[in-house]
């Protein structure tokens, strides 16, 4: 059993399977908003198919595009982890180049795999998402004005894969803003290189502005004739909750800086909490609209990915150093 999970472990960690959740949680909180509400121009996926295939083809697309994202990024990056991060998979050799490899095909098999009963335009977005990701990994995270865009937009993206044509942008925004920024915290605090410069800022502030315009155009337009950008359909008490989540997230990262100073350590921290909090605005979202059995099944998936992360870091010490026996 041992030898078994020595030889799987690698693998799980170079996909980063217990973040995964978050990924997953986007795309269920589009299925179930789309499969919701009427007023909500679903594809013909939509209507033909049960809601239990729905989410396993966009639980299989989402945890592929995911596992796509950073294996890819440990694969492109093993040069630079062999002197940053030497306990990573790749760069310790617990990993071997080929499997790695494997793992990238295999995960955008299966990203392809759960669009496909999304419909033809599920799949277009998510080789769209694919080609985003690839460029994110081989040059935009070396420019972060660029590349905390693109990062967010990857969020949006793939978020969207299910129902591209979604009237209520809200949410999406509020997925790809909330990416940005985590992205941006974990940049600074960890003391990635190259730095965030003020003329970096400038960009990421002009893009965010720029895409936040373009949804906001798309949502206005598309939900014109029922109360523009925020639908008659959609309570404006449904934003309290996710507002409220946002500045607790605020409120805790500044308390984790507080508390443990700058470095790899707090940026690693505040990127499992920001990926723990996307499944919290989608489970939010659809309890304030009264789709509880979405907003459940988005906090047992929340509740399932820190479990997870709990139990991999205590398997993995246990492996690396296993308990003994004093004499």
């Amino acid at each position: 059993m041992r030898r078994f999970i020595l030889r799987v472990l690698p693998a799980l960690q170079l996909a980063r399977v217990t973040t995964a959740f978050a990924a997953i949680a986007n795309v269920w909180f589009v299925i179930f908003w789309t499969h919701g509400f009427a007023p909500e121009p679903g594809t013909e996926s939509f209507r033909t198919l049960p809601l239990g295939l729905l989410l396993a083809g966009g639980c299989l697309n989402a945890f592929g595009l995911f596992a796509f994202a950073t294996t890819l990024n440990d694969v492109l990056d093993w040069r630079r982890d062999q002197a940053l991060h030497p306990d990573r998979p790749l760069p310790s050799g617990r990993l071997s180049h080929d499997r790695a490899i494997t793992v990238v095909v295999a995960s955008f098999g299966l990203a392809v795999l759960g669009a496909t009963p999304l419909g033809i335009t599920a799949v277009l977005l998510t080789l769209l998402v694919a080609g985003a990701i690839l460029f994110f990994n081989a040059a935009g995270k070396y420019v972060p004005g660029v590349g905390l865009i693109v990062l967010g937009l990857i969020y949006a993206g793939q978020m969207v894969v299910p129902n591209l044509h979604l009237r209520f942008v809200i949410p999406v925004w509020l997925v790809m803003t909330h990416a940005l920024l985590v992205a941006a915290c974990v940049h600074v605090l960890g003391r990635k290189a190259p730095g965030i410069s003020a003329r970096a800022t400038f960009f990421a502030l002009g893009g965010w502005i720029f895409w936040t315009a373009v949804m906001f155009t798309v949502g206005w337009w598309r939900g014109r004739s029922e109360g523009g950008l925020w639908p008659d359909w959609v309570s404006w008490y449904a934003g309290i909750v996710p507002l409220g989540l946002g500045i607790s997230f605020a409120v805790l990262v500044w308390r984790r800086v507080h508390l443990l100073g700058r470095g790899p350590r707090v940026a690693e921290k505040i990127a499992r909490y920001g990926a723990l909090w996307l499944s919290l605005y989608g489970a939010a979202w659809l309890f304030a609209v009264g789709l509880t059995t979405g907003g459940w099944a988005l906090t047992a998936l929340a509740a399932v990915g820190l479990l997870g992360m709990t139990l991999l870091r205590e398997v993995v010490a246990l492996i690396e150093q296993p308990l003994g026996y004093r004499r």
